[in-house]
């Protein structure tokens, strides 16, 4: 058997458990609250290795060590301290509250708190930004199959089309395999695959650190001797790296000079203490495909300790993801010269790296596994994203606009079809995101992630809080107001319109203010978190609704 045999061998063994899992789940006889949260049955552990699978994706198992390789450095783990304390906030208040209702979609509190319109509204928010969100992950591990084809044809590598048509055909395989078992087996079938994901993922990552340190002369002494620049290795960032100028400090002070440098920075202590906070109480506190996983333990405190554990244990994650990009700037930069690199045109293409070393340079088997690793990691936050999204278009949407079926099982099937249903869009926005990349090789795949959240989860955390952190304020027609307040104030401060124009104009469709900050996608969700706060805020409660959330 040659060395690809083997790989695939491990490949398909993977495959075959996590689709065993899924037709094991599908032949126990469920309803809806049983196929959706898993009869509430799940143990803390397993639950903690679900948030796991689905924070730790395809993404991060890539882009991560793209931002090491390219910033040499520690300072985007900093994000880890507003991830901390926001899982703190949302174990003490969110998950109780949630637990009291009795939801299975979480956007019903916002019914019980304000109105149908305010749930339905919100629902929506979810159903795009989720949809946009996973699909964009959906492109990332089929950079393997590309980087797989140019090694084994080096002198005819894909273009830009042959790239697109060859990532679409690979995402399709990985998203129908992953609705097939999300579909027949529910949530319990998505976690109890996330945790042997998650095992996975662990081996792949570990391994690929040791392998590299085995590679470079001195190990870890002998890659830091590389290292003495005067970021590299940092751990913290406190200063911003974009300068107001001394005109502009001039004319509005030095003061917000600095503070419009730290909102335009995306990885500084502060964007940690702040912005990372609030990113994390909209994703692990707002978000159906984080949430649903989180109520599907046996009480209120067991999903808080999994909450809680969930975040030390992405410390070490992070880490390790980071130190195989700095290790690989180390290894292409001072051991190995390597002239087949991939490239783009401002140097190496650092989303590319990582797959690169793994085909170019890990031997047979261990290959295998860290392309196992990533196949674990797309699949598993993809399987809960499709499971989601299903959930919560069914009870949000479907079971109130149409006649709901008595028969748990006809309903259960409801949630299947959607399944399959949101799968064919996750394909349609992998497909162009995949289009896009490889139109613009110089995107950053964190960026791309983030930032599709970044322009409304704001709003939808800013009408969660009003509805958790007050009695008496908050209304339909007030929430309205207060999400399109703060979607559009967040689209204008990061100069969406004008990017988005770009795309067909050389010319800018307007001019900024210049004492504005342009802000990074760490302070996204903070600001319109705060506008939507400080705009439904303002609207009283009607008095049948006061209190309602406690």
């Amino acid at each position: 058997m040659g060395a690809i045999g083997f790989d695939l061998v491990i490949v398909g063994i993977y495959f075959a458990i996590i689709i065993g899992i899924g037709v094991h789940f599908s032949r126990v006889k469920s309803d809806v609250s049983d196929f959706a949260l898993g009869g509430r049955s799940i143990p803390w552990w397993a639950v903690l290795a679900s948030i796991l699978a689905s924070e730790i994706s395809a993404g991060t198992f890539f882009g991560t060590p793209g931002e090491g390789f390219r910033l040499r450095n520690y300072t985007y783990a900093q994000l880890m301290v507003g991830y901390l304390l926001a899982r703190v906030v949302v174990s003490a208040v969110f998950i109780p509250a949630f637990y009291k209702h009795d939801v299975v979609s979480i956007y019903e509190f916002l019914e019980h708190r304000f109105g149908p319109w305010t749930r339905s509204v919100a629902s929506v928010i979810f159903l795009i930004t989720r949809s946009l969100a996973s699909g964009a992950r959906l492109w990332v591990p089929t950079l393997l199959v590309v980087v797989i084809w140019n090694q084994l044809h080096p002198t005819r590598p894909l273009g830009d089309w042959e790239q697109f048509w060859v990532t679409g055909a690979a995402l399709v395989v990985i998203s129908i395999l992953t609705a097939a078992y999300t579909a027949i087996g529910g949530i319990k079938a998505v976690i109890w695959t996330d945790v042997l994901q998650i095992v996975v993922l662990f081996g792949a990552l570990g391994f690929s650190v040791w392998y590299l340190l085995g590679h470079i002369p001195g190990g870890w002494a002998g890659a830091k001797t590389f290292l003495q620049g005067e970021k590299d290795l940092r751990l913290w960032e406190w200063q911003g790296d974009v300068p107001a100028g001394a005109d502009f400090e001039q004319r509005y002070g030095v003061l917000w000079g600095q503070v419009k440098s730290v909102l335009e920075s995306e990885f500084t202590v502060w964007s940690a203490l702040f912005g990372s906070l609030f990113v994390t109480l909209a994703t692990h506190g707002t978000d159906q495909d984080m949430v649903q996983r989180m109520l599907t333990a046996k009480n209120k405190r067991q999903s808080a300790v999994a909450t809680i554990l969930s975040g030390l244990a992405d410390i070490p994650v992070t880490y390790a993801v980071l130190t195989i990009g700095i290790l690989l700037s180390v290894y292409y930069g001072h051991v190995v010269q390597d002239p087949s690199l991939p490239m783009t045109p401002k140097g190496p293409d650092n989303t590319r790296i990582f797959p690169y070393f793994v085909i170019d340079v890990m031997p047979s088997g261990l290959r295998g596994l860290v392309i196992a690793g990533v196949l674990a990691t797309t699949m598993g936050s993809l399987g809960t994203a499709m499971n989601a999204l299903a959930t919560s278009y069914s009870r949000d949407f479907h079971f109130r606009w149409f006649k709901t079926p008595e028969d748990e099982e006809k309903r259960v099937r409801v949630i299947k079809l959607s399944t399959v249903a949101f799968a064919l869009v996750l394909i349609g926005v992998g497909l162009a995101t995949a289009f896009v990349k490889a139109h613009n090789p110089q995107l950053s795949i964190i960026g791309i992630i983030l930032g599709s959240f970044g322009y409304t989860y704001g709003s939808l955390l800013g009408i969660f809080m009003v509805a958790l952190f007050t009695q008496s304020r908050g209304s339909e027609t007030g929430n309205l107001i207060a999400m399109a307040a703060g979607l559009i104030s967040v689209a204008y401060l990061s100069d969406l319109p004008n990017d988005a124009w770009k795309m067909f104009s050389s010319q800018a469709l307007y001019k900024n203010f210049d004492w504005l900050p342009i802000l990074e996608f760490p302070w996204r969700i903070m600001a319109g978190t705060l506008v939507t706060i400080a705009v439904a805020a303002s609207f009283k409660s009607p008095p049948r609704r006061t209190g309602l959330s406690h």
